[in-house]
């Protein structure tokens, strides 16, 4: 049954218009008045729902029964990731939601490619946002997981925006194995660089700051790929 993100209040007996992201999907998928849809908001559980009405340009459904499903990850595992290129940010955001990442702090480091000042900053955070949304739809999260706007690591630091272990990635020979430094704890904020890694000026500031040298063994992997095989090997 095709899934879609409303944000908006949801109750069953209701009927409402979807928001438009939502009713433009469902007029490309051609579905016809009286096809079961799934909806959720965010907020917990999914709801199931029926299409009244199919216009040009609004899409009117009536809300049914309340399913109070779950799927989230039982250790919440928060990343802080070095901003890469354009198209592997993209994907980097929707395969961290599909892997159940609590959430994502876009990191302006010293060696990231992409700059984001004002305007774009803005652009590209409701793009990220959006690049979650479709990514829930798809795998079955009735959570989004929080897109924080991008910033410095030293911004982060001064105002963090999630509790846990705080772990960096790092190619230094006293990190630790991750599986060993995340044994018991059940929330992990996980800083990885951009392309070409964090700087020695980052990682050490990163360390002063609390967060603990952690490995993922004796390959390097690339910048997308590293938070991913955290996510991977904590979570599922």
């Amino acid at each position: 049954m095709p899934r879609f993100f409303c944000p908006a209040p949801l109750a069953t007996g209701q009927v409402l218009s979807l928001p438009p992201g939502a009713a433009r999907h469902v007029q490309v998928l051609r579905l016809q008045p009286g096809t079961g849809i799934t909806l959720f908001n965010g907020e917990g559980g999914e709801f199931e729902g029926t299409g009244r009405r199919m216009g040009r340009s609004e899409v009117e459904v009536e809300i049914g029964a309340h399913h109070a499903i779950e799927r989230e990850a039982l250790r919440a595992v928060h990343l802080l990731a070095g901003i890469t290129a354009n198209e592997r940010m993209d994907w980097l955001v929707e395969k961290a939601t599909e892997l159940g990442a609590a959430s994502i702090t876009p990191v302006l480091a010293e060696r990231s490619v992409l700059r984001l000042k004002a305007e774009r900053a803005d652009k590209k955070l409701a793009h990220w946002q959006g690049v979650a949304v479709a990514a829930a739809e798809q795998c079955g999260r009735n959570r989004l997981p929080v897109i924080h706007p991008a910033l410095s690591l030293a911004d982060w630091l001064a105002h963090p925006t999630a509790p846990g272990l705080r772990c960096v990635l790092s190619l230094a020979q006293d990190a630790r194995a991750l599986s060993a430094a995340a044994g018991g704890h059940d929330a992990l904020v996980v800083l990885s660089g951009p392309e070409g890694g964090l700087s020695p000026a980052e990682e050490a500031l990163a360390r002063s700051g609390g967060f603990v040298p952690v490995t993922l063994g004796a390959r390097v992997l690339r910048a997308e790929t590293a938070p991913l095989a955290v996510l991977a090997a904590l979570i599922v």
